[in-house]
């Protein structure tokens, strides 16, 4: 696979180059915005934020507009409004530095094997009704979600992880059950990604819809008042 490393630390870069190619990727390295948005269309993409020509955030943006390619943010650790922000703008998972080889691998091979299921359509059963939590609207088979006449975008991963909340409004959720359902069974990276996202499905709802944290077991919505 065509792995589109962007990144303008040499040390990083050459470590990453070092080990993806012993799993068997082709790496291309470029060092700016700029260089990647003009590259080749690749397999995957690795993003670091912090370019030196312009915003990481813009490049996953431009990136995304064009493309369905999966695309994993690089990001300092504590960074989680730059995290949010690129889950955001299209990114499909994030790593925070410093990480291992096996971490990256395994975060490549779970976006791309997610991508190819939703691709294909495999693994996937007959779109149920829409949902509706109050005065929000779930509509499954076309990805929406709105709020009376207006529509709240949410990216891949956010709209997947509320839809795997709401079909079981008023039960726990655990961690470990939205991890399997919403990523990848098979995936090894951390569960921070779990509450990044829902960190930014709270902003993007509001009080529309309470998600509840149960303390060292995972998550939950609340009934909500259509009126």
């Amino acid at each position: 696979m065509h792995v589109l490393l962007v990144e303008d630390d040499p040390a990083i870069a050459g470590s990453l180059r070092e080990g993806l190619a012993r799993y068997g990727y082709e790496v291309d390295w470029v060092t700016t915005g700029r260089e990647a948005l003009a590259a080749d269309a690749p397999g995957v993409v690795l993003l670091d934020l912090g370019l030196p020509d312009m915003d990481g955030l813009d490049v996953c943006r431009r990136l995304r507009a064009r493309s369905n390619v999966p695309i994993i943010v690089v990001t300092a650790r504590g960074d989680e409004v730059d995290t949010v922000a690129g889950l955001e703008v299209g990114a499909d998972d994030y790593v925070a530095k410093p990480f291992g080889v096996r971490e990256i691998v395994a975060r490549i091979r779970a976006v791309t094997r997610r991508h190819a299921a939703d691709a294909t359509g495999e693994g996937t059963e007959p779109a149920p009704p829409p949902v509706r939590l109050g005065t929000v609207t779930i509509d499954v088979a076309a990805r929406r979600v709105t709020q009376g006449d207006a529509e709240i975008a949410l990216a891949p991963k956010e709209f997947d992880l509320l839809v795997a909340l709401a079909r079981r409004v008023g039960s726990v959720v655990t961690r470990e059950a939205l991890i399997d359902e919403v990523w990848d069974t098979h995936w090894f990276g951390s569960t921070r990604t779990l509450d990044v996202h829902v960190s930014a499905l709270r902003q993007k709802l509001g009080a529309a819809v309470a998600i509840t944290t149960v303390r060292g077991v995972g998550f939950r919505v609340e009934h909500a008042d259509a009126s």
